[in-house]
């Protein structure tokens, strides 16, 4: 069977909207997935008429036309968890409770709060997560001492962290204990450990906006559908993402 008519199984799951690429490989890992009746490996490809169930329930492809996916930003509070699974207190999902089955693109920290953008569309998280397509967030940042000039031109050039060193960013003082930055990486507790490094800690963190998605005055814990403008801008912002070395 032609290359071109099989599909990663991980990618699979996520177009049906059933959850992100990144969920579907967890789901993959715990054996929740079978293709066929059997129980798949990380990297198995689909072709068209395997048959797919996640716990027991078949999962399908869907049409090209997207008119009834669900695209939402919401204002995270501390203490919710960015996660879909259901079992876990404060999770994400049951905090908003919109009717449709929905995820997060991307994380925010628990202590940390600000926007998130959730959706029901598995093809556009992976676009927006891949950090060479440098798709920018910005973050208002409290610290625990004052900020000098020193700690903010290292925060911009870069600092070495999780075996790597972040990329150039754009950073600027806005008050005694505070700054904004705006990055165009997601690594893990970023900000936190790029200011525990330079001897600085973290006391409040509100990530103000990605991409052209702005918090504006949504208060905490309140959610909005992108309008049809701000999707048009976001979809024609990823048309041309490119895939991860992992993807290739």
């Amino acid at each position: 069977m032609s290359e071109q008519t099989l599909k990663r199984l991980n990618k699979f799951i996520s177009d049906t909207g059933l959850c992100s690429r990144r969920e579907a490989d967890k789901l993959i890992e715990q054996n929740r997935v079978t293709i066929n009746g059997k129980v798949p490996e990380l990297g198995t490809k689909v072709a068209p008429n395997d048959t797919v169930e996640v716990d027991g329930t078949r999962i399908g492809a869907v049409a090209k036309d997207k008119s009834d996916r669900v695209y939402i930003v919401y204002n995270k509070p501390i203490g919710i968890t960015c996660t879909t699974e259901r079992h876990v207190r404060g999770n994400i999902i049951d905090a908003i409770g919109h009717k449709e089955r929905i995820f997060p693109v991307g994380r925010l920290d628990k202590p940390s709060e600000g926007l998130i953008i959730l959706t029901s569309d598995g093809d556009i998280v992976n676009k927006i997560l891949r950090a060479e397509n440098a798709h920018d967030k910005e973050y208002e940042v409290t610290v625990d001492q004052p900020v000098s000039d020193k700690f903010l031109n290292k925060m911009a050039r870069g600092v070495p962290i999780l075996g790597t060193v972040t990329k150039p960013c754009t950073v600027k003082q806005t008050g005694r204990n505070k700054f904004t930055i705006i990055l165009t990486q997601g690594l893990n507790r970023q900000i936190r450990r790029m200011c525990e490094f330079l001897g600085y800690e973290v006391t409040k963190l509100k990530r103000t906006r990605i991409m052209h998605l702005a918090l504006s005055n949504l208060r905490p814990g309140q959610w909005r559908e992108l309008t049809a403008r701000e999707l048009t801008t976001l979809n024609n912002a990823v048309k041309h993402s490119t895939k991860t070395s992992q993807e290739k």
